[in-house]
């Protein structure tokens, strides 16, 4: 049982890696991603949840596809990596947890969250629109 689990997990890891983000499984990871990034840096809290698998990762998929990206892509695993998910969400300000969630940083400072209150009950094409704006909005200007 545990095992099948495990494996469906691993799936749900790949199809955020697959979209280039990087896994912090801990919270060495999570501060250094967040330390050494230049520009900004985009951390979604995956989670096994319907509204992960249904909304979240398909419109950041389709936001990542159509419109601004951010700098740095990356992603920490709400019950599944704990410690590194506690830490990401130590550098989100006074906001409360949120999982799935997408965290923006600029140059290692929070500056804003989609929570899932945002994400669930509406259709991945609605949250991808409100993941390109969030980009578009925080995309360094030369």
């Amino acid at each position: 049982m545990f095992e099948t689990f495990d494996l469906f997990v691993e799936d749900l890891r790949k199809q955020v890696t697959s979209l280039g983000l990087k896994e912090l499984r801990t919270p060495e990871d999570v501060d250094r991603a967040i330390e050494n990034s230049k520009g900004t840096l985009l951390i979604f809290v995956n989670s096994t949840c319907g509204c992960a698998g249904g909304i979240a990762r398909p419109a950041l998929e389709k936001a990542l596809k159509e419109g601004a990206v951010p700098d740095n892509l990356a992603t920490v695993f709400a019950g599944q990596d704990r410690e590194a998910t506690e830490q990401a969400r130590s550098h989100f300000g006074n906001e409360p947890p949120s999982s799935p969630s997408f965290a923006l940083m600029e140059d290692g400072k929070f500056v804003g969250i989609i929570h899932r209150k945002d994400i669930e009950g509406n259709d991945p094409e609605v949250v991808a629109e409100a993941l390109k704006r969030f980009f578009e909005a925080h995309q360094r200007r030369n």
